[in-house]
This record gives structure tokens, sequence and C-alpha cells, in this order.
């Protein structure tokens, strides 16, 4: 009888300890995930014809962005267009704030006075999961190491913003 109580109690520790695992797991998936799906197959489909309809003009069919020299404004004062593949800048933002630029424009998003941008605000144009989809084919052509470091930065975003 003891035998059996000590087998049922290791048991019971053991399915306790699992399911905790499970659970911290679940989590902390949850908290690096971010926003965008860069691995669903419809949501890329959706992002890359997005893309090329609102964004490609701009940023580049290959996402080469304007110009070879996007740091330095224009002859018009604006910042040109930046690159999003992995020469560009897009992926040092985690993705709820590559989401609100995208919405509400760099300048509600940033908060910035006395800036002016080219960047167009889709929040009238395309719905939430039409920029999330934009933004996931985006990071889907992304070279593995900078999606894990994306990932990464979006798991402590997720935990600052707690």
């Amino acid at each position: 009888m003891r035998i059996k109580t000590l087998y049922v109690t290791a048991f019971a520790s053991i399915a306790g300890l699992v399911v905790a695992a499970i659970v911290v797991m679940a989590q902390q998936d949850e908290a690096g995930a971010g926003l965008l799906k860069p691995e669903d197959r419809r949501v890329l489909a959706l992002g890359e014809t997005l893309y090329a309809a609102n964004c490609a003009s701009c940023h580049g069919v290959k996402l080469e962005g304007q110009v070879e020299d996007w740091r330095s404004p224009g002859s018009d004062g604006l910042m040109p267009a930046p690159p999003h593949d992995e020469t560009g800048h897009t992926w040092h933002h985690p993705d709820e704030i590559l989401f609100e630029i995208t919405k509400y424009g760099i300048v509600a998003a940033a908060n910035l006075k006395n800036y002016t941008s080219a960047m167009p605000v889709y929040e009238d144009v395309l719905t939430d999961a039409e920029i999330i989809a934009a933004l996931s084919y985006i990071k889907s052509t992304w070279p593995d190491e900078i999606r894990t470091g994306h990932d990464e930065m979006n798991a402590r975003y997720a935990l600052e913003s707690q």
C-alpha cells in the first residue's frame, strides 16, 4: 500500500510539473510570437499582394528601398523610404511598433514634432489583418538569424510592456 501511494504521489508530482512546463512554454511562445505571422502561407500570400499594391512603389519590389542612401534626406527634405530587407532597419522595431507606424504613420506612432514624412497612413486604407499580412510578408523575407533576433526582441518588448 505504501508503494502504491508513493507511485501515485510521484506520478501526480510529475504530471503537475509537466502541466506547469507546458503553461510556461505557451506563455513564452505567446510573448515571443508578436503580431506577425511569417510562417502562415495564407497570410503571406495576401501580404505579398498587399505589399505589391501598397508598399513596393516606394520601398521597392525587392524590398530594396527607395534609394541607396536612404539614411539621408532627399532634395525635398523628406527621408526616403528605407529598405525592408536585411539591409534596412525595419527589423529593429518590434511588431507592435511596425504595426502602429503603418496604421497611423511615423509622425503619430513616434509622437514626433516638427517632422514630416511621405509615408502614407493606412488606417482607413487597410484593415488591421491586412497590415499584419503585409508586415508578415516583409518579415518572411528576412534571413533566419534576423528573424530569430526579431522574435527575441518581440519577447523582450512584450515583457517590458506588461
